[in-house]
């Protein structure tokens, strides 16, 4: 039960004074990073500023607690951005906190469950591809305050990317140049200042807030959070969902993707820290974690939360080793929330847009998938693009969806394709003894006997291709050697039954040869073994051939 254990408690046998002292400044640092970031990634969800900050601090703090990681830093990300926008616009807060608690609870029983290592098992290519359009989303979103445009005329939706895309072409008249230089200042600001290794320590983006705040005091025309928002200094109280079992159904999709994305991104986000600092992680626990972070997020006024790979790196760079340096971050914000929160009504929307066009440059992965493009096969490309442009054109649900079962279908093609049913061949069908190269090989076959040999897994994929196996007139026996049959299904039992009755009819008798464990069990199970006869199982196949030779002579 070890692996259920938090990481907290395991890191405190040996805690020192020094590793306090680091793990407070790491927190610190980690929560002058997040700050800016959590604001922008509220406003990318289609949610209040603060929200983003609640997510941080209640969140952030339970996953450092429960978690499975010594350094991981959870909070608000770019990943759930445009599920979070597409909920909030379509069911109001109400739903989005419906649908969080849920993905709150499917990761608790996926914890729970040992799902921790199947995560894994979700196709790179899928992965890639909707992180990819999840950037592309995230930036088209922000085109509109980057450019200062007014949108308030405009009547048509604007939830969907393509949507948003065509009120930018409506608005474009309304292009505020001053808006524009404030985000282009603060955009340069995000690329330039870390290239200096001095100040490496001082986040861009608080550089670039503070810089494009003073631009618009000093008479820059641009919005700021403050004309488009009611900031709050206080803290959230409980939030009690109206909730209706239609509401729930409608949101289960959601409520999933939700879940499934926190999983990924979290466990990716601890075998990178792992790497950084020689750490093994609890990835079960950490599942738990995530999911009870996300139910304390949604009751406090949050949104759905999971690790955050470049604050989780900031931790580990600025000396944090345990989870109390993840604690102390969503502390430090919670005294930023109540002291400093009313001063974020000055930030200006082109710098929020600005930090969101780096955190979408920074997580699309565009080299990756030029690289996967230019080198992988056509079958892996057509997931990669397809799940890439539904996310893009459609939602991330239906992205997913669509991207797991057309991994699932080119699996299954290529399962089948290596499936192969060949019989023997036998001296005077056209081959020679002494000149065939693979003489070597040949095993003398009784009279009246046909030897076929099934290589890949026998399952429903590949079940016409045992079609090839049939018996002649005055055949038997009918050998089938299956040493290279690592699995078979139901839908391949039935065909080994359909040839076994063709077989019965010809007067043949069906011998297999090495039958491995797990297709022995199939046969067993389904009383298979019992209906062929167990002597006609052989341990290989010169055995196989020796028990065919007694039943010809016999």
């Amino acid at each position: 039960m070890n692996q259920f254990v938090p990481k907290l408690f395991d890191v405190m046998k040996g805690y020192s004074k020094k590793q306090f002292v680091n793990d407070v400044i790491a927190g610190i640092i980690v929560a002058i990073i997040a700050l800016p970031l959590s604001i922008a990634l509220a406003l990318a969800s289609g949610v209040g500023p603060e929200q983003g900050i609640y997510t941080a601090i209640f969140a952030g703090f339970v996953i450092s607690f429960l978690g499975g990681s010594r350094v991981q830093i959870a909070g608000p990300t770019a990943a759930f951005a445009t599920i979070v926008a597409g909920i909030v616009a379509q069911n109001g807060m109400d739903g989005l906190i419906v649908a969080t608690i849920m993905a709150g609870i499917i990761l608790i029983i996926m914890g729970f469950l040992k799902f921790g290592n199947l995560i894994r098992f979700i196709p790179y290519t899928i992965t890639t591809g909707f992180t990819f359009g999840i950037a592309v989303t995230i930036l088209v979103g922000q085109i509109k305050d980057f450019l200062g445009l007014d949108t308030s005329a405009y009547t048509g939706p604007t939830i969907e990317t393509l949507d948003k895309l065509n009120a930018v072409f409506k608005c474009i008249n309304t292009f505020n140049w001053q808006a524009l230089v404030v985000g282009g200042v603060s955009l340069a600001i995000l690329i330039i200042w870390p290239r200096f290794k001095k100040l490496e320590k001082i986040p861009a983006s608080l550089i670039a807030v503070i810089v494009s705040v003073i631009m618009v005091k000093l008479g820059m025309q641009a919005k700021t959070i403050g004309d488009l928002y009611t900031i709050s200094s206080k803290l959230p109280g409980i939030s009690i969902p109206h909730v209706n079992i239609t509401m729930v159904k409608n949101l289960m999709p959601d409520a999933f993707t939700i879940a499934v994305l926190a999983g990924i991104e979290s466990l990716l986000s601890c075998v990178v820290s792992d790497g950084m600092i020689g750490s093994r992680h609890k990835p079960n626990m950490e599942l738990v974690a995530q999911g009870a972070g996300n139910l304390v997020s949604a009751l406090f006024g949050g949104i759905p939360a999971t690790g955050a790979i470049a604050r989780t790196a900031a931790n580990v760079k600025n000396g944090g080793r345990t989870p109390i340096a993840g604690m102390v971050h969503s502390v430090t914000l919670l005294l930023i929330l109540v002291v400093l929160m009313p001063y974020a009504a000055w930030i200006p929307m082109p710098a929020i847009a600005a930090i969101l066009f780096m955190v979408a440059y920074n997580m699309s992965g565009w080299r990756e998938m030029i690289s996967l493009c230019k080198t992988s096969p056509k079958s892996d490309i057509l997931v990669l693009l397809t799940t890439a442009v539904l996310t893009i054109v459609f939602d991330l649900v239906v992205a997913i969806e669509v991207g797991v079962v057309l991994t699932a279908l080119l699996f299954l093609k290529r399962m089948a394709d290596v499936t192969e049913v060949k019989s023997w061949k036998y001296i005077g069908d056209n081959i020679d003894e002494n000149n065939d190269p693979d003489s070597i090989n040949l095993k003398h076959v009784p009279k009246d006997t046909l030897v076929y040999e099934i290589n890949g897994p026998m399952f429903f994929a590949a079940a016409d291709k045992f079609l090839d196996i049939q018996t002649v007139s005055g055949s038997k026996a009918v050998i089938v050697r299956m040493r290279g049959v690592p699995s078979m299904d139901v839908t391949a039992l039935r065909s080994l039954r359909n040839i076994h009755a063709v077989c019965k009819r010809h007067g043949a008798v069906m011998i297999l040869s090495h039958v491995n464990e797990q297709p022995m069990s199939v046969m067993e199970h389904a009383g298979f073994a019992d209906e062929i006869g167990r002597d006609n199982f052989c341990a290989n196949i010169d055995a196989a051939l020796e028990h065919a030779k007694n039943i010809v002579e016999g």
